[in-house]
């Protein structure tokens, strides 16, 4: 017997109807239609009578620019998100498997209460003997109702279907499919059927309308400090191309450029392996990347020594001027 549960998601939660159909409704009110609406533009539809998500891209954005009806700027900006969509995957957007918040099937009710207010999750995936043997996914609500109505406590009586997409999948086609299907969580597999990461409706809704913050979250931005001595301490996520920015030269060769986005992917290319806590990586510029929080599968954090390139040496990066050779750039 299945006892995984086909009950829909809660209605009092972020759920794709209110972040936007893409299918059109009984009473017409879809996403696409608002979004046309909002602009003074008609919606596209293909010879079935169902809105297609190509077509009407195509035409606002085509007709935006003839409107004559003023459009805001947060209008222009929805807007703006959902063509960036259109060419994004699952991909993309998912959270990397090493970020994946899970519990194994086996757990106590103790337990899942405790990983579930300690992770502010309202909702995880449960895995079987590995995360690759995901078995559905248990919600906070299911959990408590259980308790409170004196039932025994069997996770596995409370799991919800999640979805299993592909790593190409468009976004937009998800966000469709997560509505249909009626669930907020989807996992990417590869094609060995390994799972690559994890995506929820929220995910999808903030590439559109921004990041929704709530009394759990923290500042989850990449941090960059810079120490009295000149020395940087950063986050492992620290984007390559702002690093590059504050320091005033690139980092990357032409190769390195389109591979490489994080400096702990530059780390990790650099090493050839996932270094180890305090170990010291080598930069070609002089650079000296110190490991300060790493596990087995990746860099968390890095000290970075900054050893100014010799200016007499042709190959030396240009810095930028008014920097005297004392002084890094802030």
């Amino acid at each position: 017997m299945n006892d995984i549960s086909e009950r829909d998601e809660d209605k009092d939660s972020i759920s794709p109807r209110t972040s936007g159909d893409l299918h059109e409704e009984a009473d017409g009110a879809s996403f696409w239609g608002n979004v046309a609406s909002a602009m003074g533009l008609r919606k596209a539809r293909s010879r079935n009578g169902e809105a297609s998500l190509s077509d009407t891209l195509e035409e606002l954005a085509e007709r935006t620019e003839e409107d004559d009806e003023p459009v805001s700027l947060h209008e222009r900006s929805l807007f703006e998100n959902i063509i960036a969509l259109r060419d994004m995957t699952a991909e993309d957007v998912m959270i990397p498997r090493t970020d994946i918040v899970a519990v194994q099937k086996k757990i106590t009710l103790s337990d899942l209460v405790n990983e579930m207010v300690t992770k502010a999750h309202s909702r995880l995936p449960v895995y079987g003997d590995t995360l690759d043997d995901i078995v559905g996914m248990v919600h906070i609500k299911d959990v408590l109702a259980c308790h409170a109505a004196g039932r025994e406590y069997r996770l596995s009586s409370l799991l919800r279907r999640v979805l299993f997409v592909s790593p190409a999948i468009r976004v937009l086609d998800l966000l469709s499919e997560m509505r249909l299907s009626r669930t907020h969580m989807a996992l990417v597999v590869d094609e060995f059927g390994g799972i690559d990461g994890l995506i929820t409706i929220e995910d999808l809704v903030e590439e559109i309308v921004g990041e929704i913050d709530d009394e759990h979250d923290v500042d989850q931005t990449p941090k960059l400090i810079r120490l009295s001595d000149g020395c940087f301490i950063a986050d492992a996520r620290y984007e390559i191309e702002d690093l590059e920015e504050k320091l005033g030269f690139g980092l990357l060769d032409e190769e390195e450029d389109e591979d490489i986005d994080t400096l702990g992917g530059l780390v990790f290319s650099l090493a050839g392996r996932v270094p180890a806590r305090g170990e010291l990586i080598e930069h070609p510029l002089g650079l000296q990347f110190e490991v300060l929080d790493a596990d087995p599968r990746r860099v968390r954090r890095l000290r970075i020594h900054l050893h100014r390139p010799d200016p007499s040496d042709p190959s030396a990066p240009s810095l930028p001027e008014g920097e005297n050779s004392q002084e890094l750039p802030k």
